[in-house]
């Protein structure tokens, strides 16, 4: 048993490293990658549809309807993004119950950079939705003061995001090595079903604060066109 996917090397040629986190992590994208390839190749627009599209659609059904309960007005904008990052995390944890798959996950290398495409997404969407000058403006608010507080609060919470990730996923794998250690048989198999519980709540999890984030980048700009209309006498 293994506490991360970065103790298991697969090649190494000096300081070049080829371990199970880099593995596992582009095997899992090319498994998601071929699998959205296969289930949207013959989508129908008819009544006769597909078990497989039907539960395509009620997860992208599903995952809209968060993002828009967050406060976002335009889902479909974000669920590209916010979509990927949920399936990936979620299908990691699920892929547990497969005898020598390490999620990558469990890394904190991987986790980091989860997180660090959170950061960079939030600034984006938000130059997207209202500019770049009145994106940083929002740094200056209420009073310039508040500007290195803006910035350490943005480099915090994504240190948070990892951290978090990493941590609730690192844990179940510690608990799992030192059940095995006492007790071989019954606890690791009830905790690996319990595994796959804490994987997808972390998904969900992860996925939400990310959509927060950028909600809260883009909320200054909800007063668009449709706000400036007034009706007319």
């Amino acid at each position: 048993m293994h506490l991360s996917p970065d103790e298991i090397i697969f090649w190494q040629y000096g300081i070049f490293k080829l371990n199970a986190t880099i593995v596992y992590t582009w095997g899992l994208m090319g498994v998601l990658a071929i699998g959205a390839k296969l289930v949207t190749s013959r989508l129908s627009t008819g009544l006769q549809r597909s078990r497989w599209q039907n539960l395509l659609e009620v997860v992208v059904t599903g995952i809209e309807k968060q993002i828009a309960d967050v406060g976002l007005r335009q889902p479909r904008k974000y669920l590209g993004f916010l979509g990927t990052l949920f399936l990936f995390v979620a299908t990691a944890s699920l892929f547990t119950i497969v005898p020598g798959y390490e999620p990558p996950t469990g890394s904190l290398s991987t986790t980091a950079a989860l997180a660090i495409s959170v950061f960079v997404a939030v600034p984006l969407f938000g130059i997207a939705e209202g500019g770049l000058r009145e994106y940083l403006g929002d740094y200056l608010k209420p009073t310039f003061i508040m500007l290195p507080f803006n910035i350490i609060s943005e480099l915090s919470r994504t240190l948070a995001l990892a951290v978090r990730l990493f941590g609730n996923m690192m844990s179940g794998t510690m608990i799992l090595a030192i059940l095995l250690t006492i007790t071989p048989y019954i606890f690791p198999i009830a905790l690996s079903v319990l595994g796959l519980l804490t994987g997808m709540v972390q998904a969900y999890i992860f996925s939400i604060l990310a959509t927060v984030y950028i909600a809260a980048a883009t909320h200054t700009r909800k007063s668009g066109p449709e706000s400036e209309t007034t009706p007319e006498a």
